[in-house]
């Protein structure tokens, strides 16, 4: 497909942030963590709320332009745009569909500025693809106000320490099933919200990934996002989204790997001559572009569905197969090519490696991708 003007307009302006603002200080972000600094850069460059109206200070562009710009904020660091994506969505995706005026005054202004981030506090220790299985509770109590006392455990939680706003999937009704989860937004400034540790990761060091405990943390009712007992939905109601957006991310950690291995073929010299006219190393270049190509298609495409407003599960859970699956091994590729420079931090591709595997885990691992497309195989 070809962009409009407004995405091709996004799309650059990610495009040169990612450039100037990222990349120069990446080997220093790895191992320090993004800065707050840059999330208002972010914000200041429209990318913290590409999808909401302007009239609570985003961009009010689509949703292909939201995935364009996340492959390009991708190909700098996969870390930096996993911050970018949970602010984007879920987060801002649910409070635009699911919030009342009220909290949408609330939040939305400072998200945008990226003076104030989201988080979703949906994953458990014991469970990570079954959502309804979660044992957080939330227990409504009128002692002193109408109230809930939340309580309970979320593991890999993105931004959990520098979030300001925590998205909280939790059972209010332990007795009704999937009809007993509901939602909340509410500061993570609120007593009871506790990071019990920040983990150490193989990639995406730049971000914050954390557990973090929930201990009576007093939530008010107002906070609750969408009606009681509709959690689940609103958790699941952005899985096309997500999923196309990880496909993006896939997307442009492996053009990063490709564009690295690329400019090295050019200059490293063996026999006398680049390692590109190697007809060996060559045909590698050739099956990483055209997979990337292919990758790219596939994510435009279900985000084209998406915004048509036609189903789009099916097309999003290909994309996320293809495109992650793709990632590992261009990066992998790529890293062949550097051959023993490869394997070193000096160069770039082995960071780009430990970023792209991740995104065969996150949003539903691939094996629960291809449980999604045989399903929809079957209903058709």
């Amino acid at each position: 497909m070809q962009l409009n003007e407004e995405q091709r307009l996004i799309q650059d302006t990610a495009r040169r942030f990612a450039q100037t603002e990222i990349l120069p200080n990446i080997k220093q972000w790895e191992k320090t963590g993004a800065p707050p600094e840059l999330m208002l850069k972010l914000g200041q460059a429209g990318l913290m709320g590409i999808c909401v109206g302007p009239e609570w200070g985003g961009a009010g562009a689509d949703f292909v332009s939201y995935v364009v710009a996340m492959e390009e904020i991708s190909a700098a660091d996969g870390g930096i745009a996993n911050l970018m994506a949970a602010n984007n969505s879920p987060v801002m995706a649910a409070l635009r569909d699911h919030g009342t005026e009220a909290q949408k005054q609330r939040f939305f202004p400072a998200m945008t500025r990226g003076e104030m981030i989201g988080t979703f506090l949906l994953t458990e220790p014991h469970t990570g693809s079954d959502a309804s299985a979660i044992l957080t509770r939330a227990t409504r109590t009128t002692s002193g106000g109408d109230n809930f006392v939340l309580n309970g455990q979320k593991q890999f939680i993105t931004a959990g320490r520098r979030a300001g706003v925590a998205m909280i999937i939790a059972v209010t009704d332990p007795g009704a099933g999937k009809r007993g989860i509901s939602t909340f937004l509410t500061p993570t400034d609120n007593p009871g919200y506790k990071v019990l540790r920040e983990e150490a990761k193989l990639g995406h060091r730049t971000n914050d990934t954390c557990a973090i405990a929930l201990e009576d943390m007093v939530v008010p009712a107002s906070d609750m996002l969408g009606e009681e007992g509709r959690g689940l939905g609103i958790a699941l109601a952005n899985l096309s989204v997500g999923r196309i957006g990880v496909a993006a991310q896939a997307v442009g950690g492996a053009r990063a790997a490709y564009e690295a291995a690329l400019a090295y073929a050019q200059e490293r010299e063996a026999f006398g001559k680049p390692i590109f006219e190697h007809q060996a190393v060559a045909f590698r270049l050739a099956d990483m572009a055209t997979q990337i190509e292919a990758g790219r298609r596939m994510y435009l495409h279900a985000a084209q569905i998406l915004v048509s407003g036609a189903p789009s599960l099916k097309e999003a859970s290909m994309a996320k197969l293809f495109a992650t699956d793709m990632a590992e091994k261009v990066a992998s590729a790529a890293l062949q090519i550097f051959g023993g420079n490869g394997y070193l931090e000096d160069y770039p591709v082995a960071k780009i490696l430990r970023d792209v595997r991740v995104y065969r885990i996150y949003e539903g691992t691939n094996d629960i991708q291809k449980l999604v497309i045989a399903r929809a195989l079957a209903r058709a």
